[in-house]
């Protein structure tokens, strides 16, 4: 579990920056509010946790109908307009005498 939860965060964080902040943002105030008995506070966090997730799932939701709607872009022709290479044979050579 220790190894894991450092490499989940990471991947979350590289993913989306700004939703990862967010989430950490109101987790750590909601843990405050907790810890200190400060409701609003801890409704605060859960909330900005909430959004931050909410967001997330918004972003990614967002990029799959992106990615369904463009056309795929292709580079090369179907087929080359070169004809083909002679395939190299093997050339021995005689040492010198």
């Amino acid at each position: 579990m220790n190894a894991l939860l450092p490499r989940f965060l990471k991947v979350a964080y590289r993913k989306e920056p700004i939703s990862s902040f967010v989430v950490i943002v109101g987790s750590v105030d909601a843990v405050i509010g907790g810890v200190g008995e400060s409701w609003s506070l801890l409704s605060f966090g859960v909330m900005m946790v909430m959004l931050a997730i909410i967001l997330r799932w918004w972003q990614s939701q967002r990029k799959e109908s992106q990615l369904a709607e463009q056309p795929v872009t292709r580079f090369l022709p179907p087929a080359s307009s070169r004809p083909p290479l002679p395939l190299m044979t093997p050339i021995k050579r005689q040492p010198p005498r």
